[in-house]
């Protein structure tokens, strides 16, 4: 998976370092002109005072496309089989499954908070990581934040990056990921060696040895956080105008977001 995220990153950089033309996107004036027909005369005033502000966007062609690809994959495909899922496993298995998860990737939290100089932080992860790990049986139960009041602060190398005042370029969505830019593309690279999840070779163990175990593993990990969040994507799609400028503008503002936290 390593080199899949490597090929991505080179392959947009290349793209970026020959291409002549930009693409400016107004997702606003989207929305506007098609409500436009409703609300012609409030909006009509309303547009001459509004400022619009440009987004760089010069992959917005193939977004829309992916975008369009990742919604009708977790229509047809994901959620029928996280709701299958949700109705065979009770909500507390399948929180545990989650908790789980999210234990093993303790390793990326502790180094990027490290990295960002975090150290309260990321002694507070390595004090969940240790509770967990035992009292919370393997990570199953997050007995830190229930009992110990230790909230887990989630850092990656993106954000990383973002830290030290690198740009988020342009936005891409990813085949099944979903909403990303280059800077948490390239961000993936180094936090895939932090993460137990993998088989390519290393000098340490990992849970999973072939491609087919790591997808098995993704997989599962994917089907059960939907279902613990099976509305939430629904609600998202109800309340966007335009899908895809709805999604960009709210992932590259939680980005931004997490970074200033």
């Amino acid at each position: 998976m390593r080199s899949v995220y490597f090929a991505f990153a080179i392959t947009f950089v290349i793209t970026l370092t020959g291409c002549s033309s930009k693409s400016v996107e107004k997702p606003s004036e989207v929305a506007i002109e098609q409500e436009s027909g409703d609300f012609n005369g409030e909006l009509e005033g309303f547009a001459d005072e509004f400022e619009v502000e440009e987004v760089y966007d010069p992959f917005s062609g193939y977004n829309r496309a992916m975008t369009t690809f990742n919604d009708k994959a977790y229509e047809y495909a994901i959620k029928p089989v996280a709701e299958g899922y949700k109705w065979v496993l009770h909500e507390d298995i399948r929180e545990s499954v989650d908790n789980f998860f999210k234990n093993l990737y303790f390793p990326m939290r502790f180094v990027n908070n490290v990295l960002q100089g975090k150290m309260r932080n990321a002694a507070e992860e390595s004090v969940r990581f240790v509770v967990n790990s035992t009292a919370g049986v393997l990570g199953l139960f997050d007995v830190a934040k229930k009992y110990c009041e230790l909230e887990p602060h989630n850092e990656d190398f993106g954000q990383t990056l973002g830290f030290y005042g690198v740009g988020s370029g342009p936005h891409i969505v990813l085949p099944l990921l979903g909403p990303s830019n280059l800077r948490d593309l390239i961000g993936m690279y180094p936090d895939s060696y932090l993460s137990p999840l993998d088989y390519t070779e290393r000098n340490y163990d990992t849970l999973t040895d072939t491609p087919a175990e790591y997808l098995g593993a993704k997989t599962l990990e994917k089907v059960n956080y939907v279902s613990l969040n099976i509305d939430w994507y629904d609600d998202i799609k109800r309340d966007a105008v335009d899908l895809y400028p709805y999604l960009r503008d709210m992932y590259e503002q939680y980005r931004d977001k997490q970074i200033k936290e």
